[in-house]
């Protein structure tokens, strides 16, 4: 008796499709709290933001080495250009004197670099207007 090939794969399918339901965990739903907001895209990226400074940026930032202007501590940056916050950025992305491109971590993303150069903005100037 010759098989049919294509009898023989639906079988197969058929078989390995099935579910023994009583080894199948039920699922729990999850509800949102509504009194409890989402986290905001700013939220998200100052987090980001705040990380990738940690991981990256303050090894230089938080002591100062190499002339690097320290966090927290306005008087290193008011010599910075009147255009400071976007040169920073950019400065951030391209690297700048000893400063190498994106903290000397190429995996970071622009927005990534952005959000740290924001952060270390906010920790400096905390009553500086955001955009």
């Amino acid at each position: 008796m010759k098989s049919n090939p294509l009898f023989l794969i639906g079988s197969l399918c058929l078989v390995a499709c099935t579910v023994d339901r009583d080894n199948v965990a039920p699922v729990e739903q999850s509800v949102t709290n509504a009194s409890e907001p989402a986290p905001s895209v700013v939220d998200t990226l100052a987090m980001t933001g705040r990380e990738a400074y940690e991981h990256t940026c303050a090894s230089c930032h938080e002591t100062g080495v190499d002339g690097a202007p320290v966090t927290r501590n306005p008087a290193d940056w008011e010599t910075r250009s009147p255009l400071w916050q976007a040169v920073l950025m950019e400065h951030a992305k391209d690297g700048y004197f000893k400063m190498p491109a994106r903290g000397g971590n190429p995996e970071l993303s622009d927005m990534t670099v952005s959000a740290a150069a924001e952060y270390m903005l906010e920790i400096t100037f905390p009553n500086l207007p955001r955009d």
